[in-house]
């Protein structure tokens, strides 16, 4: 596994990160979403058994969530969350600091500095805002905004416990490495769904958060293959 230089990674963001928040509808790319490798039914399936359809993104919960890239001497990592076990929804998985963004909320920026700092504690004196990714739709009622940031390492977390059992960092090198975007799958309300996971250690990176990594990727260094 290769490190992967921050001071690439900057340089990366800033050519190709988008610089204006994501609209529903936006013509300038499409979303992602928890369905983009659905095609069809898996065998051993009924014909009925099919992928459900892309959702319409203006009737999705707004949310946003900060994909936090620390600069550390060895390469970069991204910060990531297990969210608490005891959460009724999608508890013990590994998710960015984010959430629903709030009315009174200025921006997918402020939602994404705000939760990062209620559910580890993460400073905004240490996070740099950089850009966009496009918007991912989850199976789950939700359009996520993902506010790509550079970190500064001489942060601290007070993590909360209500919310998260943990943080830890992943090498940005694994993440951004197409052999490690395992497509994996499974049978969900009667349909085979398909989706991205990036098992890392005894870490299990899938759906919504490897998704949103699969398009970092693809927008620092280009898809390397269509879904």
């Amino acid at each position: 596994m290769s490190a992967f230089d921050f001071a690439h990674f900057r340089h990366l963001a800033g050519q190709h990160l988008r610089q204006e928040v994501p609209q529903p509808g936006d013509l300038i790319a499409r979303p992602r979403s928890d369905f983009d490798l659905d095609h069809g039914h898996a065998p051993g399936l009924p014909l009925a058994a099919r992928a459900t359809a892309l959702p319409d993104e203006a009737s999705l919960k707004p949310a946003a969530v900060l994909v936090p890239v620390i600069n550390r001497p060895g390469g970069a990592t991204v910060l990531l969350t297990m969210r608490a076990a005891s959460l009724r929804d999608h508890s013990a998985q590994i998710a960015f600091p984010g959430g629903k963004i709030d009315a009174d909320d200025a921006s997918p920026v402020e939602t994404a500095l705000r939760e990062a700092e209620e559910e580890i504690g993460l400073a905004r004196a240490h996070v740099t805002p950089l850009g966009f990714l496009d918007a991912y739709l989850t199976g789950t009622g939700y359009r996520i905004v993902p506010v790509v940031a550079a970190v500064e390492p001489a942060f601290s977390l007070s993590i909360n416990r209500g919310e998260v059992d943990e943080a830890f960092e992943t090498p940005l090198g694994f993440l951004m490495n197409p052999a490690n975007h395992e497509r994996h799958g499974r049978v969900w309300k009667g349909i085979y769904r398909s989706y991205y996971a990036m098992p890392y250690a005894d870490r299990y990176i899938w759906g919504a958060t490897a998704g949103i990594l699969r398009n970092l990727h693809d927008r620092l260094l280009g898809a390397s293959q269509t879904p």
